[in-house]
């Protein structure tokens, strides 16, 4: 679905995440729980941020695109099986250097359209947090969504800081470490820029975040 005429771009939402296998996603969470059910862990969440961004998706609020790594084109093809959307695998590289990579594939694929990077660690994940990130990126370039282990679980760009496409938001930040955010914040201050801050989620990363979720399941 395209915008109609006269209106601005759809926003182009890229999920990434892994291939569910064990061994193969989730390894700080596999330390407490074991490699086969933390993938059970990452079938589930990644199903349930599908459904809810597919939701969007088809009522046409967003594009979307699904950057996988972890396993091959063809596992990737099986495994999405005619789902609607776009896909690519993430490739190699540091997170910063991954995320970069799809922007700038998604913004060649869609242009002039905002862009958004989630990943599939968010069981309160609800359409209503992408739809307010969504209306928050018309009004800002850049727009975050805080997490609370110290990074972020959404960031999305307005299309003027895609042309070209900028380095600084994916460089020169530890990522993985609880100042991605707060580095972040001081990168976009420099460039003269006050993103726009969304609810505080809590990614599922370790046991301790599993926690609250063992009465539900998952899978």
């Amino acid at each position: 679905m395209k915008a109609a005429a006269g209106q601005s771009p759809l926003p182009v939402l890229v999920m990434m995440t892994r291939w569910p296998a064990a061994g193969r996603c989730k390894r700080r969470l596999a330390a407490g729980l074991g490699s086969e059910r933390a993938a059970l862990v990452q079938r589930g969440l990644t199903r349930h941020t599908l459904a809810v961004v597919e939701g969007l998706r088809a009522s046409g609020h967003l594009h979307l695109r699904i950057a996988l790594s972890g396993c091959g084109p063809g596992a990737a093809r099986r495994w999405l099986g005619h789902r609607p959307g776009e896909f690519s695998l993430q490739g190699q590289g540091g997170l910063g250097e991954r995320m970069r990579r799809q922007v700038l594939k998604a913004s060649q694929r869609h242009p002039g359209a905002p862009v958004l990077l989630i990943g599939t660690d968010l069981p309160e994940l609800t359409r209503q947090d992408l739809r307010a990130a969504i209306a928050a990126l018309r009004q800002h370039p850049l727009v975050l969504g805080p997490a609370a282990d110290g990074g972020y679980w959404l960031m999305g760009l307005q299309s003027c800081l895609l042309r070209p496409t900028v380095t600084w938001p994916f460089t020169g930040i530890s990522w993985g470490s609880d100042q991605v955010l707060s580095h972040t914040l001081q990168r976009a201050e420099a460039q003269g820029l006050r993103p726009h801050c969304l609810q505080c989620h809590n990614d599922l990363d370790r046991l301790q975040d599993l926690r609250p979720w063992l009465a539900g399941p998952l899978a």
